[in-house]
């Protein structure tokens, strides 16, 4: 009587005998990197979000970490390889208790379809117990020339990133520069931003609106520490030709931080961009709000006051200004989230959703 082979044992055999031929390794650090506002000359790991400077010039020390963060950040190459290999370095070996390590520490492929769309290849899975991971993402394919894009940890630092191929193939510059690298969004606000708490990488609502627009989104969510410093403002003042600015601060501010600060943090960055239109996001009505009366009523006055000063800058003859209402952002289902606050890849979906013709509008003005 014929042995039946479990399916699952023949794909590891597989899987591993792709992996075992001798792997050249490629460094990452001349290939293109989306989704940064600092000039790379100001941050000591290439792979960090803000400047170097802004370690002893932000109050709270959290805001600093979590923009060493690589959360928004993609690179983009070109290869022919059958098979695709990452070995990068976490910084931080960033544990969450309400966040994948796969979003918190993980990588996401996507490949270039023929109509310049972006498909999901595979995760770059982190090893939980070594700051170092080596891993086949991807093998076995057609030894045919992809464009590829490789998004960032969302919530760790990458550093000493490196991309394996098999002996005789390559890893290049992309052929095709997409996503449009010139006139990015640059989207400030909170955790929400940040990529909390998707299961991926490439899921964050910010990463999905560059793949579907095709234009660089530079992200700069910071877990818990949206709240309107000036320093910020600065580093949106100083990124070249934005062709949007959106700021998504009021879940992490308190009245009277939005009441003081909301008005001089937008005319530092119109100061800059005198002609670029800025999006005001409303706080959405987090399931948390249907049953706690204290969270309900803050936000609630929250988004008023966050509407008067909008409405004192526009009194002010400030103009490009516009503001989206939290009403249906995320559905009224209250499935969206995964802690009754943060959005899972569910709501991040439907946040993209609801963005996606928005911005759209406001980028063809």
């Amino acid at each position: 009587m014929q042995r039946l082979i479990p399916l699952t044992f023949i794909l590891l055999l597989t899987w591993a005998g792709s992996a075992s031929a001798q792997i050249r390794w490629h460094s990452a650090d001349t290939l293109p990197l989306l989704g940064k506002a600092a000039d790379q000359s100001s941050t000591t790991l290439r792979y960090q979000r803000l400047p170097d400077s802004l370690e002893h010039q932000v109050k709270r020390p959290a805001l600093y970490a979590n923009g060493r963060h690589s959360s928004g950040m993609a690179l983009r190459f070109a290869s022919d390889a059958p098979d695709i290999h990452i070995r990068w370095k976490s910084v931080m070996n960033t544990i969450m208790n309400i966040m994948t390590p796969t979003a918190t520490r993980g990588l996401d492929l996507y490949t270039m379809m023929p109509d310049s769309s972006w498909t999901f290849v595979n995760t770059a899975r982190p090893d939980l117990y070594n700051a170092t991971t080596e891993t086949l993402v991807t093998g076995n394919m057609d030894a045919v020339k992809r464009e590829y894009m490789l998004y960032l940890s969302l919530y760790d630092c990458v550093d000493s990133l490196y991309i394996g191929t098999p002996e005789g193939y390559t890893v290049s510059q992309p052929g095709i520069s997409l996503p449009r690298a010139s006139r990015p969004i640059v989207y400030y606000g909170t955790s929400l931003v940040h990529g909390g708490c998707v299961n991926r990488a490439g899921m964050s609502h910010t990463n999905q609106l560059r793949r579907r627009l095709n234009r660089d989104i530079i992200n700069l969510g910071f877990g818990g520490n949206g709240q309107l410093d000036l320093e910020i403002a600065h580093v949106i003042a100083a990124t070249p030709d934005p062709s949007l600015v959106i700021l998504d601060f009021v879940p992490n501010c308190s009245s009277g931080q939005i009441d003081t600060l909301m008005i001089p943090f937008t005319e530092i960055i119109r100061e800059a961009h005198p002609e670029v239109p800025i999006l005001f996001v409303e706080c959405p009505d987090h399931p948390r709000n249907r049953f706690d009366n204290v969270m309900r009523q803050a936000t609630a006055r929250h988004n008023a006051i966050m509407h008067r000063r909008y409405d004192d800058l526009i009194s002010r003859g400030m103009k490009g200004l516009h503001l989206l209402p939290a009403k249906g952002l995320l559905g009224d289902d209250n499935e969206h989230t995964v802690d009754a606050l943060h959005m899972t890849d569910l709501g991040s979906k439907r946040f993209a959703d609801s963005l996606e013709p928005v911005l759209r509008a406001l980028i063809a003005e």
